[in-house]
């Protein structure tokens, strides 16, 4: 695959990575490209690399536009080895390579690859260098999402060389957002956000706020399809995604043993969609976590369940948990169920975690051994009027039933 030309001067020369399935516990159905850009001028600059495996096919794009031993600066967004695993190899072609950075990022690098006789040079947020016709503005988005984070900005050809921001997980020969389906793109960014993104949303704002005066026509992220024909789009699910406003949708999350807890979860779908809420049923045994973590982003209902075992959740059920509350998702109602043989302290373990990830949470629903048709029948007349109530505050509160809680 050639390199890309994305603006006069500005290429991409990356690469696809078709086969990548997992991304440190993140399921990625449609691979990922490493998104790698070189700016052609005075001084030769190269925005970040790739994984290290992937490293010749990236050499060979830059070979084709220039000699890489000529490359003046190397610009490293982000110190994660996605980004910069390959700055080892290309530092051994491009010797005399400035490496621009952040002051994390100079840290970050010298901990990672232990080479202290490279050259850097660390900008400060605001700061712009000089590449001969073209000049690089520099912002530091710090935890958005790593403390080394930056975003670069080309001032003449308005491109937002967006780092993770903005990214999402596609293996595509296509590289720009009117080049592929809208759909597939803003679900996988979407997917993306809830599942790296998500925890630091108070200064994806921040960033967001900063980088607002810019005029910008195209979004270069580092993972995935490049912005240029809906750069809005993109920007405005980001700042209601980065809000944590969800919506007036519900969630049934649960692993069983002998359907008696997923006779349950039934019963609470019902009772939310007698109400005209929409609700997804998700057994874990089925659904990967990360793709769940895709509604989560925008449901107002979180609705966890679990038999006991062992005295405790089932094994699946605490994985779940574990992984939503690393990614701290706000302004969410939590509801507790599931059924018991002795014990019964799955659910109230469920109702723990639901409260050390801040939710709000609705009285539990705990049943020993199979429930029968009369307490399903009070289970839901319950949940009825309980939800109801719910939805009546978020009203009195000012929002509005089927659009934001």
């Amino acid at each position: 695959m050639n390199p890309i030309k994305i603006k006069e001067g500005v290429y991409w020369v990356g690469e696809i990575d078709w086969n990548l399935r997992n991304f440190h516990g993140y399921s990625t159905q449609r691979g990922s490209t490493y998104n790698a850009y070189l700016i052609l001028d005075e001084k030769i600059t190269l925005i970040d690399t790739v994984r290290p495996y992937l490293y010749d096919k990236m050499i060979q794009r830059l070979s084709s536009l220039v000699d890489p031993s000529k490359i003046h600066y190397i610009i490293s967004n982000h110190v994660e080895m996605d980004h910069s695993g390959s700055l080892p190899l290309l530092m051994e072609t491009a010797k005399n390579a400035t490496i621009i950075t952040s002051p994390n990022g100079q840290k970050g690098l010298i901990v990672h690859y232990r080479k202290k006789d490279w050259h850097f040079k660390v900008v400060k947020s605001g700061e712009s260098v000089n590449l001969g016709n073209k000049n690089v503005k520099f912002f530091l988005t710090p935890m958005v999402h790593w403390p080394d984070n930056m975003v670069s900005y080309l001032e003449e050809d308005n491109i937002l060389f967006a780092n993770d921001a903005f990214g999402q997980h596609i293996a595509s020969f296509e590289r720009f957002d009117d080049e592929y389906p809208l759909g597939v793109v803003l679900e996988e960014a979407k997917k993306y956000y809830a599942n790296i993104v998500l925890p630091y949303s108070s200064l994806v704002q921040k960033s967001l706020d900063l980088v607002a005066p810019l005029p910008i026509d195209m979004i270069a992220p580092a993972h995935g399809i490049i912005w240029r024909s809906h750069v809005k789009t993109i920007v405005g699910e980001y700042r209601k995604w980065a809000a944590n406003q969800a919506e007036a949708k519900a969630l049934v999350i649960f692993d069983t043993m002998w359907k008696s807890t997923e006779k349950i979860a039934s019963i609470i779908q019902e009772a939310f969609e007698l109400l005209g809420i929409p609700t997804k049923m998700l057994n874990l045994r089925y659904n990967h976590i990360s793709d769940i973590m895709s509604d989560v982003l925008t449901a107002k209902f979180i609705c966890v369940g679990t038999p006991t075992l062992n005295s405790n959740m089932l094994p699946t059920v605490s994985g779940f948990l574990t992984y939503l509350k690393g990614l701290s998702p706000k302004n969410r109602i939590g509801l507790a169920f599931g059924s018991y043989g002795w014990g019964g302290q799955g659910v109230r373990h469920v109702e723990e975690a639901l409260r050390e990830c801040g939710f709000n949470v609705m009285e539990s629903i705990s049943v020993q051994f199979i429930p029968d048709e009369i307490q399903l029948q009070e289970m839901l007349n319950k949940l009825k009027l309980e939800i109801s109530s719910l939805l009546k505050m978020s009203d009195e509160a000012g929002s509005k039933v089927g659009n934001t809680v």
